[in-house]
């Protein structure tokens, strides 16, 4: 079902200083601050050859990434995203084998402009999964 891995999120305290160190000290080519505020967050894209780094950082109070950031305070790594084909089939046959998907249930549009889901991280190995349709 799932396909290629589109990113791995990191949550980072200060999006402005973690971009220079992707930029600057790494040398890798990063896209500019794109504000999420239906899912609480500023985003940056770090390009690699074979996936991408999304960069995270809190936007507005209700922020999940916030209260990670709390847990966590040098920040770290989030969430990683697969890609599947069709998001809605995939949601149904998760929760028909027991999985959680977090929130309504019903897909949100993402960075990348594509239908998104979470999925609960106490079901797959205690890592927060996102799946972005293709």
């Amino acid at each position: 079902m799932i396909g290629r891995l589109n990113h791995v999120a990191i949550a980072v305290k200060d999006l402005a200083a973690a971009t220079a160190i992707y930029r600057d000290t790494l040398g890798a080519k990063v896209s500019a601050p794109l504000p999420q505020p239906e899912h609480g967050v500023t985003v940056v894209f770090v390009e690699l050859p074979n996936t991408k780094v999304e960069l995270l950082e809190p936007l507005g109070e209700a922020s999940t990434i916030a209260g990670f950031l709390e847990k966590n305070s040098s920040g770290g790594i989030h969430h990683v995203c697969y890609e599947v084909e069709d998001i809605i089939a995939a949601r149904d046959k998760l929760k028909a084998e027991g999985a959680r998907v977090l929130g309504s249930g019903e897909p949100k549009i993402g960075a990348h402009g594509k239908p998104v889901l979470f999925l609960h991280p106490k079901d797959f190995c205690g890592t927060l999964v996102e799946l972005e349709q293709v």
